[in-house]
């Protein structure tokens, strides 16, 4: 029997197709009722991740909705330190919360049970590969090393991660020693994924855009290339795209220096230099969600000067950040119906 042919895998690897193939980063999330309801009935947001049977039906939901060709594995990069030992909670109005961690803790972060506590995630997995449509690409994904460390070190998030940046500077060796941890345990996190089905895997740095260069080299580029390498001694063929939201200029030097396969990019990237950028590779991206939430001539608008000025080459149609719960539904339809008549 042949097999199914997954578009989004196809174009990761090289391939144009037009209209090109959509997907939305956070597209399980709150503008859909479906899943705030189920969200109520699971109690808390990290019961949510870590049951099968809610995680899996979340992941669903907007396949069942919109049809997208690719759908991204419900759960939340802060698991991976929850693995390591951390403790974390999510608050209304605040999300995650941990306990900063202190420099004396991080040589005594704990793998022991990393991947028994991340049983249910693999579960998860597994159970959607055999869930979604044979034609749909199931991503996996894990955040990068250095935004892991913004929410370890400070125990929320924070507008600039001053916190870190000052950690960084102040003990440069330990939040190396940190950072490789999360690193090499991120990579087996992704192997994982991708041994229960994942067809790509995506890695998050929602924060690199706060870094100074030398910074953005050392506890961005550095730490991804060592997962992205690990990954690929097991697993050559899969994509990997790496999405260092507000890189700017260093965007190039990111998949140069990592390796991804693809680069997710973000809102403010000019299509200019996303059509630069497209000439090693496919991209990402990257309408401002903004736009989504106005909708009208705005989305349409949004919408169009990506397709006109990346549609040519290698894209994979997405947000330049995830969705914002207050989208209305009607305008992710009226976006998906766009991007797929571009091509009649």
């Amino acid at each position: 029997m042949e097999a199914p042919r997954r578009v989004v895998v196809e174009v990761l690897k090289g391939s144009t197709a037009f209209p090109p193939p959509i997907w939305m980063m956070r597209q399980a999330g709150r503008y859909l009722p479906e899943y705030r309801e189920l969200r109520q009935k699971a109690g808390s947001f990290l019961d949510l991740c870590y049951n099968p049977d809610f995680a899996v039906e979340v992941t669903l939901q907007p396949i069942r909705r919109f049809g997208f060709d690719a759908s991204i594995l419900f759960s939340d990069i802060l698991v991976v330190p929850h693995a390591l030992g951390r403790d974390l909670r999510f608050e209304e109005g605040r999300g995650p919360l941990m306990t900063p961690i202190q420099p004396d803790e991080i040589p005594a972060l704990d793998g022991s049970r990393f991947h028994d506590h991340l049983a249910p995630v693999y579960e998860t997995v597994r159970r959607l590969r055999s869930a979604l449509p044979p034609e749909t690409t199931l991503i996996g994904f894990c955040g990068a090393p250095w935004t892991i460390a913004t929410y370890m070190i400070a125990g929320h998030g924070t507008t600039d991660q001053a916190p870190a940046r000052l950690f960084s500077f102040q003990y440069p060796d330990l939040f190396e020693q940190m950072l490789n941890t999360v690193a090499d345990h991120s990579a087996d996190y992704l192997i994982r994924q991708i041994e229960e089905g994942a067809d790509v895997v995506q890695i998050f740095d929602s924060w690199s855009g706060v870094l100074d260069e030398a910074s953005f080299e050392r506890w961005c580029v550095k730490p991804v290339a060592r997962i992205v390498a690990k990954v690929r001694t097991r697993f050559p063929d899969v994509p990997i795209i790496g999405f260092p939201k507000g890189a700017g200029t260093l965007y190039a030097q990111y998949r140069q220096k990592t390796g991804v396969t693809a680069l997710g990019l973000d809102w403010s990237v000019p299509l200019s230099q996303a059509a630069s950028l497209q000439r090693d590779g496919a991209v990402q991206g990257n309408l401002d969600p903004m736009r989504l939430v106005a909708g009208g001539e705005a989305l349409r608008e949004g919408v169009g000067a990506i397709l006109k000025q990346l549609g040519s080459g290698p894209l994979i149609f997405n947000l330049g950040h995830g969705i914002t719960p207050q989208t209305p539904i009607p305008h992710v339809q009226a976006m998906v119906d766009q991007v797929r008549a571009a091509g009649a």
